[in-house]
């Protein structure tokens, strides 16, 4: 029997003023969810639904049905196309794999004919293969898509999950009577999984049904999830890019405090790789879901996927910044002449700075800043060297705290950085 103890757990400006808060954050966040040995980093992985939604028909579309043989596919390639050495460890099926009914018992199952071995058969394939899975399930009556909800059923539901050799559980709040069914529902299904003896990530969507009745109290969260999403679902656009971004800086006082090792604010999915961004925007998102502790679930197709997006994806260095070990989440600090700044302090006194361009017209515009004012005056005192990982790597060398640095950066892109003293 594993006892694990749960921790920390739809669809906007940063102001100089900002940087008092930040001091505020770092004496804070001394207060962190229980450690239950799960999501000591970011989740890594990818998961079905922005790329291939609801789609059931196989007939017509065999290749983008939501079916075993998808899954299968997308685990092969996580394994043989570097993603699972980058760190990318779960493979998540999302909403509309199930059966429209329970079974006879009262048993979730999956469609018969699209998945025609069983979740169980499908865990064991991806776990030959070095990886994990995961599944989807709601809180309510009904999925978002209509399928079985878990309401009443969070028992046996949880120790199926189990049975079958589910690694992570995404928990959508659809269909839900009122918020205290919610949040006892929330609740309900982590000391469910918990019982089980299985260790399961447990990824939540509380906070985002939970807020337009009442804030949400993220120490309660905290303590029951290993991680939580705040907001809309993203789409494949800038513009759900930019909402996400801009709903992270308001509401950062209340969210970056309680992020850290098991239990991490989730602003959705990776759609790097797919239609509707720019090479520039691409990097943003990696980028600022770097800086934000971000758990880094794709949505693409990786029998597709362009060289340039597989390379980004895979970037060792921005990659462990959104893994380091300190379990710290970054911030905006500043918003200032069309561009944006945010930090996120890194284990051996380590700092990761990234620079957006807010601006979309025009071409490449250049932004200088005091080294000094970098880290809350700490990270390059008395100096620092200072690498670029984005959009390319760069070594730019040592810089003294009283010098400044001057970067350009095309419309709607990011530059990434990583200071070590």
């Amino acid at each position: 029997m594993i006892v694990k103890f749960w921790s920390g757990g739809m669809r906007l400006v940063c102001e100089l003023a900002l940087r008092p808060l930040a001091l505020v954050f770092w004496s804070i966040l001394g207060a962190r969810a229980l450690d239950n040995g799960l999501a000591l980093t970011p989740t890594m992985g990818w998961l079905h639904w922005e790329r291939f939604m609801c789609n059931l028909d196989c007939q017509e579309e065999p290749d983008a049905c939501i079916s075993e043989q998808l899954f299968m596919q997308m685990a092969e390639l996580m394994a043989s196309d570097g993603w699972r050495d980058a760190g990318y460890e779960y493979l998540c099926i999302d909403d509309c794999w199930m059966a429209p009914e329970r079974d006879s018992k009262g048993q979730l199952q999956a469609d018969p004919q699209r998945f025609p071995s069983g979740i169980k058969h499908l865990a064991n394939f991806v776990h030959s293969k070095g990886l994990k899975l995961g599944i989807y399930a709601d809180v309510g009556n009904k999925t978002c898509a209509g399928f079985p909800g878990s309401f009443g059923y969070y028992d046996i539901d949880a120790q199926t999950f189990a049975d079958w050799g589910i690694d992570l559980l995404k928990f959508d709040g659809c269909y839900c009577t009122n918020v205290v069914s919610l949040a006892d529902g929330y609740k309900h299904m982590s000391l469910a999984l918990n019982r089980t003896g299985r260790s399961i990530v447990y990824s939540c969507e509380w906070p985002l049904y939970l807020r337009p009745f009442h804030k949400p109290n993220y120490t309660d969260i905290q303590h029951y999830c290993n991680h939580w999403r705040n907001f809309n679902d993203v789409y494949d656009s800038w513009e759900s890019i930019k909402s996400i971004l801009a709903w992270t800086v308001i509401n950062q006082k209340e969210i970056v405090e309680v992020a850290g090792p098991g239990g991490w604010n989730d602003p959705d999915m990776l759609v790097i790789g797919n239609f509707g961004l720019s090479w520039d925007q691409q990097v943003t998102q990696m980028a600022l879901w770097a800086i934000m502790a971000a758990p880094l679930l794709m949505s693409n197709d990786l029998r597709q996927i362009s060289s340039q997006a597989k390379a980004l994806l895979q970037n060792k260095d921005v990659i462990a910044v959104n893994q380091d070990p300190l379990g710290k989440q970054g911030y905006c600090f500043r918003k200032e002449n069309h561009f944006e700044v945010w930090e996120r302090p890194l284990s051996n006194l380590a700092w990761a700075v990234a620079i957006r361009n807010l601006q979309e017209i025009g071409g490449p515009l250049s932004y200088t800043m005091q080294i000094s004012s970098l880290g809350r005056g700490l990270a390059c005192n008395p100096g620092c060297t200072i690498t670029q990982l984005l959009p390319e790597k760069a070594h730019l060398g040592f810089y003294q705290w009283t010098l400044t640095l001057k970067t350009r950066i095309n419309p709607s892109g990011t530059v990434l950085l990583r200071l070590e003293r």
